[in-house]
């Protein structure tokens, strides 16, 4: 279990789906758009950006490097301030620590911080099976819950709802409604706020991620704009923090570095309203127990790849999604991943394992490769690179099940040479494509190709072939084909 949706199609066949959503498509662009022109005004407000971006960059991979060393000191140092550290190897693992230590505390249900981390390993559902409650307290995430929806977006899971959708949503779920809510923004944030506000002062239990977990004082970060991280990691008697094993970083000095790139990248603030640190638990002050439990869950597989590891740098701030052409027309769903976009491409594929489900498979292929994503990212993650390294990866894994994909591709590249090797051979290609062109293409595309052709034009758009190429053009202009 590591963040696919089961049942969900792969990518080619749920992004054909949400491109016939036009409501789908005007939200995501309204709020990409929002969020990518702030994003672009405060970074212009840092003349040393791409110094923070490098530095942030190296950071990250000297920790990687030595991640075992930093993990090791992280746990010395929670135990040492009075939490307790528990090591999880999958999401079955960390799901029953959370479970075990929920009753432990005599709890039937707990408020949670949003977290990217235990929507990977569907917590919440194993929770219900246990007979426990989870209740999310970040706006978008309750939005999500309370529609029976899935995420679609890492910063703002609920983008693809707009406020009408939110208030027909709240009318219909929300047990506590208030009467003639409308869909005014501060109407949707109150109601939604008074019906948090008695699950933070009942709740024995809280359940959070981490931004960021600094190994040199043992001590949690977690950023977010609401304040209810804040009431979930104060008030409740128990806090459990479910935090991947790449979220470490060495010492204290390394945040002014992630604390300046994270906030500008995500929600295009130079500063999160709010920044929680905690280091265990303090008597009298605060949670009674402070539990961690660290998670791999394929993240060591992503570690042993030389090219995918530096997926591992991604702090989760979802400025590749917002820059990116595929994920503004498609969305997050189509992913059918928890994280989507031009990360959730290179990300998920390694958790899962190259080939593991058709989900993970296609991912690699949802990118038109531009590029935009590297551009954006802050800590400088190659994600073309990573994409085409793990496209290889994919077809490689098809091949060693016997699938006998592939062998059409070998054909095709073996003819194309015995053309592409003969001039004459060549320029009778090109006249047959042209007449194909006249006769299947339409303003300028073609539509649809036959088998095996086909296999491209359902995916991607086909230009038709010029009538002319530029060898005739030139012997007829200028009498001579050479």
């Amino acid at each position: 279990m590591t963040g696919t949706w089961i049942g969900m199609p792969a990518f080619p066949v749920a992004a054909r789906k949400a491109l016939a959503d036009s409501q789908l498509r005007v939200n995501l662009r309204n709020a990409t758009g929002t969020i990518r022109a702030r994003r672009e005004a405060v970074v212009a407000e840092k003349p040393d950006w791409e110094a923070l971006r490098q530095a942030g960059k190296e950071i990250k991979d000297r920790t990687i490097a030595n991640l075992d060393e930093h993990l090791l000191e992280l746990e010395r140092n929670v135990a040492m301030a009075g939490g307790t550290v528990h090591w999880a190897r999958d999401a079955a693992e960390a799901n029953r620590i959370v479970i075990d230590l929920t009753r432990r505390a005599g709890a039937s249900e707990v408020v949670k911080v949003k977290s990217m981390a235990t929507q990977e390993i569907e917590l919440n559902e194993a929770l219900a099976d246990a007979g426990i409650a989870a209740y999310e307290t970040d706006l978008a995430e309750l939005i999500v819950q309370l529609g029976h929806d899935k995420p679609s977006h890492i910063l703002v899971p609920a983008i693809h709802r707009n406020r009408a959708e939110i208030r027909e949503i709240f009318a219909r779920e929300m047990p506590d409604v208030p009467a003639g809510l409308t869909d005014s923004p501060a109407e949707l944030a109150a109601a939604a706020r008074a019906h948090l506000r008695r699950k933070f002062l009942s709740a024995k239990v809280a359940v959070s991620g981490a931004n960021f977990a600094v190994a040199e004082t043992g001590s949690l970060v977690v950023v977010e704009s609401e304040g209810n991280g804040r009431m979930c990691l104060t008030l409740p008697e128990v806090l459990i923090s479910v935090v991947g094993i790449e979220k470490v970083v060495p010492a204290w000095q390394d945040l002014e570095v992630f604390l300046q790139l994270l906030p500008r990248s995500s929600t295009g603030e130079r500063m999160n309203p709010y920044t929680s640190i905690w280091s265990g638990v303090t008597p009298g002050d605060g949670p009674r127990e402070f539990h961690l439990v660290l998670l791999d869950n394929g993240r060591t597989n992503a570690l042993a790849d030389e090219v995918g590891r530096q997926a591992l740098r991604c702090i989760r701030c979802s400025a590749c999604l917002n820059v990116c052409p595929v994920y503004e027309r498609t969305g997050g769903h189509a992913y059918g991943s928890v994280y989507p976009g031009p990360i959730g491409a290179i990300l998920t594929p390694q958790l899962r394992g190259a080939g593991a489900d058709p989900v993970a498979a296609s991912l690699p292929f949802a990118s038109s490769l531009c590029g935009a994503c590297f551009e954006a990212c802050p800590v400088l993650i190659d994600i073309p690179e990573a994409l085409v390294h793990l496209r290889a990866e994919a077809v490689d894994a098809q091949r060693r099940k016997g699938s006998g994909k592939g062998v059409g591709e070998r054909l095709a590249m073996r003819a194309a040479g015995w053309v592409f090797s003969s001039r004459r051979r060549f320029e009778a290609a090109q006249r047959g494509a042209a007449l194909g062109g006249r006769v299947l293409g339409r303003r300028g595309r073609i539509g649809r190709l036959p088998w095996p052709l086909s296999k491209w034009t359902d995916a991607r758009d086909a230009p038709a072939p010029p009538p002319e190429s530029f060898r005739e053009w030139w012997r007829r202009t200028r009498g001579t084909g050479e």
